[in-house]
């Protein structure tokens, strides 16, 4: 039986057989049975490279972080995810500096800039009621990477010329036209200002 520990566009951490390009974690979220018990235990919330140096590890079995499972970096980021500054360095670079473009009121001008970037995600990913928190924006507007959900709660990935490809576990469907009305963007607005600004998803499962 798989492991509560596959995260989809809404952030949700869901049991699926499905396999995952990255990893990632919130903390320690699960307990001694192998059980997600909550969700986050950090305002970092980061995405990791499935092998990182030839290391092995049982999943879900240390004390030091909750494996989770993302389909692709696009999935990642509309959950509310950002790249690892260890693992994925580069990406991480490049993320942070396209995340202060595009949003220079919230970014530093000096110091550390995870920490700020971190805070303003945690503010994003949730609504008042704990639910998953989007907003309205027209499908036709939004950059190359970002996600979305249609009336029917199907979760869209945006791509180019104006079209978009539905989302699973498994992967992705036959592109169709982007609707021309607002959508409900999964992907928090200062990551899509981050995509605008000139972040290119490095791990796309298309």
């Amino acid at each position: 039986m798989p492991l509560q520990n596959r995260v989809d566009p809404f952030g949700r951490i869901l049991a699926t057989a499905a396999r995952g390009t990255l990893t990632g974690n919130r903390g320690i979220i699960h307990n001694e049975s192998r059980q997600i018990v909550r969700s986050h235990a950090t305002k970092a919330w980061i995405t990791c490279l499935l092998d990182w140096k030839g290391a092995r590890r049982a999943v879900m079995t240390g004390r030091k972080w909750t494996e989770l499972f993302f389909l692709d970096e696009a999935t990642a980021l509309a959950a509310g995810h950002r790249p690892c500054g260890y693992c994925r360095r580069a990406d991480y670079e490049r993320f942070v500096d396209a995340w202060s473009r595009g949003n220079p009121e919230l970014a530093p001008s000096t110091g550390r800039r995870a920490p700020v970037i971190d805070a303003v995600l945690h503010e994003e990913r949730r609504n008042e009621q704990g639910r998953k928190h989007t907003y309205p924006a027209l499908a036709a507007e939004l950059p190359v990477g970002t996600m979305y959900a249609d009336d029917s709660g199907q979760r869209w990935l945006a791509i180019e010329k104006s079209l978009a490809r539905p989302w699973s576990f498994e992967g992705y469907g036959p592109p169709a036209a982007r609707p021309l009305d607002r959508v409900a963007v999964l992907t928090p607005r200062s990551t899509v200002r981050a995509i605008a600004a000139g972040y290119t998803l490095s791990r796309v499962d298309l």
